[in-house]
This record gives C-alpha cells, structure tokens and sequence, in this order.
C-alpha cells in the first residue's frame, strides 16, 4: 500500500492513538498532497529550490503558470503544410528543412573551405588499467590555409572482447584532467574503468582542442582556420565543437577495436547542447545522450522558463550564430524549438537526463521537448509510447528508442547517469557481452 493511503486511512478514524494535535494533522494532509502530486504529475521543482536560484536570477520564471501560451511547430508538418507520414518523407522531406532551419538560425554554418585531415596514432598500450584494457592516443590534425589544429582523441577498448566494442564518446567541456588517459586522475564525469568493465569502449576529446569556449571574435580554434568572411549564418563554437566530435568519429568508425555502428556520442551542460547538434546531423553515431543541456540544448525556448534566449546568447556570445540573437525575447518568432532537433535524431536512439537542483535548466522543459519530438520516433517504431507527465525522481524511463530521467542532486554528470545511459544502450544497441 502506498503510503498516503496510510495516512489516508489513519485520518479516517474517529479516534486516533493518543492526542493528534492540529499541526500533526495538518502536516500529514501537506504530505499526502505533496505525494500525491508526484505520485500523478511526476517530478516538481520544489519551492525551496526556486527560491534559492532566484537569488541568482531574479527575473527569471520558474513557475509554470507564469509561462506565457505558446505553440510548439509540429514534428510532422512541413513548411509547406505537408503532412508526414511515413519515414521515407520524414528522411527526405521534413529533417532536412527542420536542420536547415537549426543551422540558418541557431547554431550557425560550416565554411566550405577546403582542409585536409591527418590521423596519427601516437601511443598504443595494450596493459592499461592492468591489462583489462587497451589505450590508443589519436592525433587528427585539420589544416588550411597554412593554419591548423590538432585534437586530441584518446580511448580505452575492453581486452576481453570477442569482436570490436561499442563506444561511448565523450564531448568534454572540463579541464582536462576530466578525461585524464593516465588514470592518475579519475572522475565520475568518465568513468572509465566502470565503462570498460560492462563491455563498452570509452573515449574522449576536450573541447578546448577544436575552439576556444570564451568570444575571440573567431579568430583562434577551427574558425581561424577554416573561417573566410563571416556573416550572419557563420557557425558558432557548438557548431565548432559537434564538428570536431564528427572529425573524431571519422577515426574510430575505422579503428578495429571499435564498432564502427554502435557508437554513442556524449555530452553534459554545454557539451550535452554539442551531442545534440553533432548527432542530429551526424547520422553515423548510434545513440545520442545529452545530459543537464538546458537552453538551447534539451529544453523548450519558447516556455521561458530558467535561462532564456537573451541569458544564453549575452552569457556566451560565442556559442551560435549571429541570428539566433535576433530572437531575443522574440520566442514566439523562433521558427523552431528544441523538439525539433530532438526528432532529428529518430530513427536512432536518443537518451535526455535532467538534474533536480538544475532548474535553471527547465527540467520539465526537457522532457515536454522529448515528449514532443516522439511523432518521427514514432514513424519507423509504434513502441516509442511515451507519456506526456514526467517521471518521479531516479526513475528512468525508457520507451523504444528514446530514454529520460531526472535524478537528485546538481548539474553534473555522475556514476548514476553513466549506468542508466549503459542500461539503454545495452537494449537499444543490441550489445552482446
């Protein structure tokens, strides 16, 4: 029995055990009705978090009935008006417009500037983590215009495999020690060791290798390389980023060790708004998990709830193009919305997690966006059935090819997530041990 019947059924008696003062009575009512909106909506941002991160932002909204009415662009309709029904259309006629749109007005426009690309290995060692694992360290070097970057992609494959691993690719936006090859240094932000032992290969890039994270006006990175004239459409360092996790992808589809078809790319915070976008456009990556995105990543623009459009773009001027800053505080003209970018993930997986101290985040914002991308899941699998509440705390929910949960604690990336993001990837990549 759950435990407000309990409490239901204590309040029904006519005697109660004892003296029951008024205050007991009326905090087992307010516990009843706190359970019970849980129990039937899922998870709430509770009002002493809201009242802590209003001290910080002061004029942002995080009540839901202070949104103002919006309307979400359907999955499923083209610009034209034309009604998407099957898969086929959705993969010729919808999800290209839908990216187009994303790239015009968001996260900007790669140059076509010719490059070449060198890959070199560097270091191989076959006894890592006490022999349970090999490392290779990768040098991919992108050269223009007598200018170059070098990233630099380590990774670790399981020994005991009988074939090539799948591998989860980790976009990181931490200092370096995050992703430290050595393992002199370990973090749950990558767990390495916890990977490698359920199977998969890890790997990793840090961000800083491909683009500089603070407004250079694009001079140093991968823009200063490859970037000729600039206008409103030039991509951004999100942009920047989800394209050096694709020049990393081009080394491990080709790597022996690595199942070039079941690789999932990773990304938290700012490097979760990357995964989205790289494995949006991307198709190669199997599986897509953005983890606390927030703005511009996971949540919906248009509930302006948390960070909004005006907060992110004067935070970080650098993140997207120039024409995503015509939207602040025009939500309402945004001709698309994160749902959108989630959809064009389908007919692969995709997997959103959310934190319960990150509100500025709009963690329900999160899940209404994966709820609402669900129609082009929905195409290529009936089972993608998603409920509209949101889940209770720690309960992850997996529904065919698309996966949520919000845990306890504050914007980070965990232990926790990383076993719930391997839970599904071992059910929708099929991994055999």
């Amino acid at each position: 029995m759950k435990i407000h019947h309990y409490i239901f059924n204590y309040l029904k008696l006519k005697t109660f055990p004892g003296l029951l003062s008024t205050v007991t009575i009326i905090c087992l009512l307010t516990f009843y009705c706190a359970a019970l909106a849980q129990e039937n909506d899922g998870w709430h941002a509770s009002q002493a978090r809201i009242d802590t991160i209003l001290k910080q932002f002061p004029k942002a909204n995080f009540y839901e009935d202070k949104i103002p009415p919006y309307t979400l662009p359907d999955v499923l309709t083209t610009i034209r008006g034309l009604k998407i029904t099957n898969a086929s259309d959705w993969m010729k006629l919808r999800r290209p417009e839908i990216l187009e749109l994303f790239t015009s007005q968001v996260y900007g426009r790669v140059p076509s500037t010719a490059y070449t690309k060198t890959m070199k290995v560097v270091k191989v060692d076959k006894n890592a983590m006490n022999g349970t694992a090999t490392l290779k360290l990768v040098d991919i070097t992108i050269a223009a215009n007598a200018k170059s970057i070098t990233i630099h992609l380590g990774f670790f494959a399981p020994n005991k495999a009988k074939r090539p691993s799948p591998a989860f690719m980790l976009i990181c936006n931490r200092p370096p020690e995050n992703i430290d090859f050595s393992r002199k240094t370990k973090r749950e932000f990558w767990p390495a060791e916890q990977v490698i032992a359920r199977g998969y290969a890890i790997t990793a890039f840090n961000v800083e290798d491909v683009d500089p994270d603070y407004f250079d006006n694009f001079k140093n990175g991968i823009h200063g390389v490859l970037d000729k004239k600039r206008n409103n459409e030039s991509w951004g360092t999100i942009a920047a980023w989800a394209w050096g996790a694709s020049r990393c992808l081009d080394y491990l589809v080709i790597d022996k060790n690595i199942a070039h078809d079941k690789i999932v790319v990773i990304g938290h915070s700012r490097g979760g708004k990357t995964a989205l976008w790289a494995g949006a456009n991307d198709q190669r990556f199997a599986m897509v998990v953005s983890n606390n995105a927030g703005t511009t990543g996971t949540s919906l623009c248009k509930r302006r709830v948390g960070e909004t459009i005006g907060m992110i773009n004067n935070t970080f001027p650098h993140w997207f193009c120039s024409n995503y800053k015509s939207y602040i505080g025009k939500e309402d003209s945004l001709p698309v919305d994160q749902h959108l970018l989630m959809a064009c993930v389908a007919p692969r997986a995709l997997y959103v997690a959310s934190a319960d101290q990150d509100i500025i985040g709009d963690p329900h914002g999160q899940y209404l966006a994966l709820w609402n991308s669900t129609p082009a899941f929905i195409l290529f699998a009936a089972t993608t059935n998603l409920p509209k509440a949101m889940p209770a705390l720690n309960k992850s929910l997996r529904c065919g090819q698309v996966a949520y949960h919000i845990r306890d604690g504050i914007h980070d990336l965990t232990l926790r997530d990383w076993n719930l993001f391997m839970d599904f990837a071992d059910q929708v990549l099929k991994k055999k041990h």
